[in-house]
């Protein structure tokens, strides 16, 4: 986590206006409303613009299968050391298909032993869009040897959500939900 306490402090029920009420019916009927979005409901026009973009990206409409969709996004999360999408993503990364060992081993990113040659390929693609924001011919090779076109559109629509919801979570200060612990490994310092 790069901040200790919100710099945005999330909202509670009884603080929500009713167009913010409006924005998180839908996760409140499910039970739970994550701070991420308690927090964006400051600005809930740009949340509902975010969540359209948000919602294909994590949608069957995204190419990708939901294992290598979350690679990328764990990837894209530990560079960006947000704290909040890992925690959130390691779970859904589980319920995708990834293992322990998978998830431990994006942390170390290509080099780590044990990665498919399209795994391998997925990690580069995140790492170059996040060093340089543009994917080497050698690495876009790797990429079409397992992927069609669009899935390697996808990869840099996932890679660009997640790179701009870490800088909102990281910048804002959202602290992780109640009952989730944070990676060692991102942990300020």
């Amino acid at each position: 986590m790069r901040l200790s306490a919100p710099r945005i402090p999330a909202l509670r029920d009884d603080q929500f206006d009713a167009d913010q009420a409006e924005l998180v019916k839908p996760m409140a009927e499910t039970g739970r409303v994550l701070n991420i979005f308690r927090t964006l409901a400051h600005a809930p026009k740009a949340a509902r613009a975010f969540l359209a973009w948000g919602g294909y990206v994590l949608s069957r409409r995204n190419d990708l299968p939901a294992r290598e969709r979350e690679i990328v996004i764990l990837r894209t999360g530990f560079l960006c050391r947000s704290g909040y999408e890992w925690t959130q993503h390691v779970e859904i990364g589980l319920k995708a298909g990834l293992t322990d060992e998978e998830i431990a081993a994006i942390k170390i990113g290509a080099a780590a032993p044990g990665w498919s040659a399209a795994d391998r390929a997925l990690i580069l693609a995140s790492d170059e869009l996040h060093g340089d924001q543009f994917i080497t011919d050698t690495t876009w090779a790797a990429l079409k040897a397992s992927f069609t076109d669009k899935q390697c559109m996808d990869v840099v629509f996932t890679a660009g959500q997640y790179t701009q919801v870490s800088m909102m979570l990281n910048s804002f200060g959202v602290q992780l939900d109640p009952g989730q612990t944070l990676d060692p490994d991102l942990k300020a310092g």
